[in-house]
């Protein structure tokens, strides 16, 4: 047994020295965390595509010209074709040019776009051989720390992956129209110009987010990556898909946003009531002899949830359904009432 012993370990020395003399590479063993990163990779391969978005302008003799506009990624939602991107890549865009993951560049047309949430849908014309939807997961029950894996297509290199942790969530970032977009995921995967719209993974290969944007005081990807939820997707995109709008509640009122608040110098805690219907019991702005104008009634709650902003306010309806009445809580001039409206389509 030992004259054996000393025969393996005599020969694998020289097993070794042939195989390097041979050229052939040495194949290093990959670990099981970058086993399950490619896994991922492979799998998605065909469902993330590059969009352009392209503007159509006219010059001083009105000729018509393509003028590209801005550029991101997107990815394959369903069986017939659609697409998911972030609303600012879309944004202002008359035609959409998509690159597939073979190279190949296809027309895509708008759905719907939702720009408080930072969400659009296209649709991609042409047939779908070779591209396949994403698996959809949940962004309820995220940990921080987990893996994730963003994938998009920074700078305009196709299909770049990236690879952190989920660093924080429930951030609010501000979006379209002065309202925040909430419990947003922050990353430290790197995102880049050009990631924008890509998917954000788990380590099972679920969609748990949209890429969306990154913070940085240098515009360098050395800041802090946001994603949209997915689970705020999957409430978006089949109204867009369905209407080409997010239906979604609303106050019979004109209210003062904390844009133009901050414009006019209004400095209030609450929500300012511009005009109000007759006989809704509310008042609105009004006007003095010599022009100036006079803050009516300001909303200070929705039932038993306070309002501070018009971002409050805004926020505190998506958990109402078109129809519903609600009581707002009213002040004016130190003395606060209740008032019973019923919610319309926005």
């Amino acid at each position: 047994m030992r004259k054996r012993n000393i025969f393996l370990f005599s020969i694998f020395p020289l097993a070794l020295a042939a195989l390097l003399l041979s050229g052939l590479p040495l194949r290093a063993q990959l670990t099981e965390d970058e086993r399950n990163t490619i896994d991922i990779v492979k799998k998605s391969k065909n469902s993330v595509v590059f969009i352009t978005n392209i503007q159509l302008v006219r010059d001083f003799f009105y000729n018509e010209e393509q003028v590209p506009r801005g550029s991101g990624s997107g990815f394959i939602w369903d069986e017939q074709g659609h697409i998911v991107t972030n609303y600012h890549v879309i944004e202002e865009g008359d035609l959409f040019s998509v690159t597939l993951p073979n190279k190949e560049q296809r027309q895509a047309r708008i759905v719907g776009k939702e720009p408080s949430k930072d969400i659009a849908v296209l649709r991609l014309q042409g047939d779908l051989k070779g591209l396949a939807a994403l698996k959809v997961g949940s962004s309820e029950g995220l940990e921080v720390g987990q893996k994730v894996i963003a994938i998009g297509n920074p700078f305009g290199f196709d299909y770049t992956v990236t690879k952190g942790i989920v660093s924080a969530l429930g951030r609010r970032i501000l979006g379209a129209g002065g309202v925040s977009i909430r419990d947003m995921i922050q990353t430290d995967a790197s995102i880049n110009p050009g990631n924008s719209g890509g998917p954000l993974f788990n380590s099972s290969g679920e969609l748990i987010g949209m890429n969306t944007m990154i913070v940085s005081p240098s515009g360098a990807s050395s800041g802090v990556g946001f994603a949209v939820p997915v689970d705020t997707i999957k409430k978006i995109v089949p109204q867009l898909i369905r209407y080409g709008k997010v239906t979604k509640p609303g106050l019979p009122l004109d209210l003062l946003t904390d844009e133009q608040a901050q414009r006019y110098g209004v400095d209030i805690s609450g929500v300012a009531i511009v005009r109000a219907p007759a006989g809704s019991g509310l008042n609105g702005f009004s006007r003095g002899r010599l022009g100036q104008y006079y803050i009516g009634d300001v909303i200070t709650a929705i039932d038993q949830t306070k309002v501070k902003s018009y971002d409050d306010l805004y926020s505190a309806l998506e958990n109402y359904k078109i129809g519903d009445t609600v009581t707002l809580t009213v002040a004016r001039e130190d003395k606060t009432r209740k008032v019973q409206i019923k919610l319309v389509s926005d």
